[in-house]
């Protein structure tokens, strides 16, 4: 499917870039923005993977960054209605469905939450809250391109928006299942 023999093709020199159907956009389209910040969740994953000890979590941090490619792809390629030579890669509503499930799989080792949590513990749990807030941002900018009125799809909204809600209960399962959550405690330093 993707075949790289040369990394480097200047065609970025002059400040613009090629979507996947080959249109060209500036490297700051919201577009571009938006796909962009997808890929760097997909890399602070990577680095909550590295701090992470084999079993079922990280294989599902290893799966969500395939999908993660997956949904980059869907926002490189826009769909515009029209015909294309190949059949462009669309994120699924049940890619979403998934991550509710893993949600609900690894929430239900942890107790209730009574106070806000700080985004921090042990260096996965952190490095999880920090790609947790990179997938906001994520989420932002495809609902930021959505409104500008440009195609994205509503799978992948929510995907990104499922994606923040599963970080935040994988942190909390890095933190020795929520035991070792740095809770806020309000207005402490007053």
């Amino acid at each position: 499917m993707v075949r790289l023999t040369k990394i480097y093709t200047r065609t970025g020199d002059k400040g613009t870039t090629r979507l996947g159907d080959m249109s060209e956009a500036a490297k700051h389209d919201p577009r571009v923005e938006a796909y962009g910040t997808v890929d760097e969740a997909n890399a602070s994953i990577g680095l909550a993977i590295a701090a992470l000890e084999d079993g079922a979590l990280k294989d599902t941090l290893l799966r969500i960054q395939n999908e993660l490619f997956d949904l980059g792809a869907d926002l490189c390629v826009p769909d515009r209605g029209q015909k294309l030579e190949w059949e462009p890669l669309r994120v699924t509503p049940q890619q979403a469905t998934r991550l509710e499930t893993d949600i609900d799989t690894f929430n239900a080792k942890l107790s209730p939450l009574e106070s806000f949590i700080l985004p921090g513990g042990s260096e996965a749990a952190a490095r999880l809250h920090l790609a947790r807030t990179i997938a906001r941002r994520a989420e932002r900018r495809a609902v930021e391109l959505k409104d500008l009125g440009e195609p994205v799809s509503e799978a992948v909204i929510i995907y990104l928006n499922r994606l923040s809600d599963f970080l935040f209960v994988a942190a909390r399962i890095a933190n020795d299942e929520g035991r070792a959550d740095v809770l806020w405690i309000p207005g402490k330093t007053r």
